[in-house]
């Protein structure tokens, strides 16, 4: 990134005027219009509705004035009420604005601005930490931390399902049901807005303290059809983390590795590499027949994803362990882990773990 400067949007509440949010509101309206006539081909189950869609609208640089650090839209006279809860980069000069309006009626806008002070960190302390993400704990370090996950939705839970049961008595299309659907949006609200803080800090100290992050690539769309899980997967959003992984990572200089998720890294032993012939979900500790090591499921899974992460790295791409026998009768793959994790390549070769 050298020589070039990040976009980074900085998200605002603003408290707009009646004129502006009735103008604003007609705005959303013509931009949901475009939307779904640029979808006509489409079945009737994928048009955006006026309920379910996001109100949402981006004004370009020529829609837009920013003068003295005060933003007008067009068609608004007097610019906009905006909270400034932290400062633009100096000089910053929005090359876009997004104008959205959430399930609770609060309204923000978003000025996409170059930050000059994102630029990469000093090297890390730690040369590699990988993630293992669970449901019990949220994140299991390979050092052996365990990260708490908050349950942010299970808290609030008996709030919702409250504010649902109101909504559901409420008379279809009257005041008193708006008013009721307002209330249910702010339950969500406050579990996103919370779940989303804790995400920041967490995947913030990992990229400062981490030289490089190996994650697993895990298909959470299709784990959410499972539906005893999905409500719990939906509430650890480990797809959010991944994502402010990724961006962070690109922004200071550290470096991600995904590996593919059907590498076995929670019934592989990291003592010795002997892979279980299967290991279900409800077994969170098991002894390995191969050397006895005992281990905790997740911490283990951290350690070959690690392990697998270094080769990665080493190799420039994915790696795989030679397969044949060795003299005690199992394959080189339940023999290496140790020497991956020690940096030692020698019998690996590139190609095996797809990495994205």
């Amino acid at each position: 990134m050298k020589g070039k400067h990040v976009r980074r949007a900085f998200k605002f509440r603003f408290y707009p005027t009646d004129a502006q949010a009735a103008e604003l509101s007609r705005t959303f309206g013509c931009v949901r219009k475009v939307y779904n006539l640029a979808l006509q081909a489409r079945t009737e189950a994928w048009f955006k509705s006026r309920k379910k869609s996001r109100a949402a609208a981006e004004y370009t640089r020529s829609a837009f004035r920013w003068r003295d650090g005060r933003l007008t839209l067009a068609k608004l006279s007097e610019p906009l009420r905006i909270v400034w809860s932290r400062a633009l980069p100096p000089g910053a000069e929005p090359s876009t604005v997004t104008v959205s309006r959430d399930g609770v009626g609060r309204w923000f806008v978003s000025l996409l601005v170059e930050d000059p002070a994102v630029r990469p960190l000093p090297p890390a302390d730690s040369p590699a930490v990988a993630l293992d993400v669970g449901l019990t704990t949220l994140v299991t370090l390979s050092t052996g931390e365990k990260i708490a996950n908050p349950k942010h939705e299970r808290r609030d839970r008996k709030r919702l399902a409250r504010a649902q049961r109101q909504l559901a008595r409420k008379q279809p299309g009257s005041q008193n049901r708006q008013k009721a659907q307002r209330r249910v949006a702010r339950v969500h609200a406050r579990i996103s807005d919370r779940r989303r803080d804790y995400l920041h800090e967490l995947t913030t100290r990992l990229v400062r303290e981490n030289q490089t992050i190996v994650i697993e690539d895990l298909n959470v769309r299709g784990m959410l059809k499972n539906r005893s899980l999905a409500r719990a997967i939906s509430d650890a959003s480990w797809s959010e983390l991944r994502a402010m992984l990724e961006y962070k990572c690109h922004w200071y200089g550290r470096r991600l590795v995904v590996i593919n998720q059907w590498y076995p890294s929670s019934k592989t032993c990291s003592s010795c590499g002997y892979v279980l012939p299967k290991l279900s979900l409800g077994v969170r500790h098991w002894t390995c027949p191969g050397c006895g090591a005992a281990h905790d499921r997740d911490e283990n899974g951290a350690k070959n994803l690690l392990a697998a992460g270094l080769a990665v790295t080493a190799c420039g791409a994915g790696v795989r362990p030679q397969r044949e026998q060795s003299r005690t009768g199992r394959p080189a793959l339940k023999q290496e882990a140790k020497r991956v994790t020690a940096g030692d390549f020698s019998d690996y070769r590139c190609g095996g773990i797809d990495v994205n």
